[in-house]
């Protein structure tokens, strides 16, 4: 059976494009460039890559970028906007729960949630972090994007999401579990070939101590947390309950240094 995000992403790859929360990739990309210091040397690993947004424009910068996701229609648009610009990137269908890396890439990007907070399971979301972990060398840096546990406390998911939603699409039932800081909610949505689909999403929302203590036992250090605005990631922007997604960097403890404990 199929789970919620993988009914989604079938055959929802043009209309993916179109969406308002992925219209900010130059600027996501000036920023992932600032945090690399612009070495071009770097190998990025791009998790949950879906239409490759990322992928393709930090190739065009001149980076070493390996895209995975778990969607072929999403990677088949990778491929033809990458063939277009005349890129050779490889992007790989795989599971972000099994990936096969280990200590192959400086940094590792999963932004939109890639994957991450998207999966039925505390444990599955925790198998997609310590995967990357794993992916990176020794003092890799890991940035990522998740859902704000402090946004659905303040603010109605619902409202946000048919604010931002495109002409088809409608929200509805929305539901958010305290004890487990899950959303769940139907929503409509139209793929690429005009068929209407109903999901029942089932999300994963993160406080900052929970995510800051997750990265350390899978051995980052210097964990950093902000708030997330589209196109514009910012280390001037302190987290707050306005915020619906959080900015995380993180860098890779070197296991050749002496560890202290958290």
């Amino acid at each position: 059976m199929k789970q919620w995000y993988e009914t989604l992403f079938e055959n929802y790859a043009k209309k993916y494009d179109e969406e308002v929360y992925t219209q900010g990739t130059a600027g996501e990309c000036d920023f992932i460039e600032a945090e690399l210091g612009r070495d071009k040397s770097l190998t990025i690993l791009d998790i949950g890559c879906g239409t490759g947004r990322h992928t393709i424009e930090l190739a065009k910068r001149g980076y070493t970028v390996v895209g995975i996701d778990l969607s072929d229609s999403q990677l088949a648009r990778a491929r033809e906007k990458a063939e277009r610009q005349g890129l050779h990137i490889d992007f790989k269908k795989l599971d972000a729960r099994e990936l096969p890396f280990e200590n192959e890439f400086d940094a590792a990007i999963m932004l939109c949630e890639g994957g991450f907070s998207l999966m039925e399971t505390d444990e599955m979301n925790f198998e997609i972090l310590k995967n990357a972990a794993n992916a990176l060398k020794d003092n890799g840096k890991l940035i990522f994007t998740t859902l704000n546990g402090l946004f659905p406390l303040h603010h109605s998911v619902q409202k946000f999401c048919a604010a931002s939603s495109l002409e088809g699409e409608s929200f509805s039932g929305h539901s958010f579990d305290l004890m487990t800081f899950r959303e769940y909610g139907a929503a409509t949505i139209t793929d690429d070939f005009g068929n209407q689909k109903e999901i029942i999403s089932n999300e994963r929302y993160y406080v900052p101590s929970e995510i800051t203590w997750l990265l350390k036992t899978l051995g980052f250090k210097k964990i950093c947390i902000y708030g997330a605005r589209l196109g514009a990631f910012s280390r001037e922007r302190p987290l707050s309950a306005e915020d619906f997604e959080m900015l995380v960097i993180a860098e890779k403890q070197d296991r050749a240094a002496p560890f202290y404990g958290f």
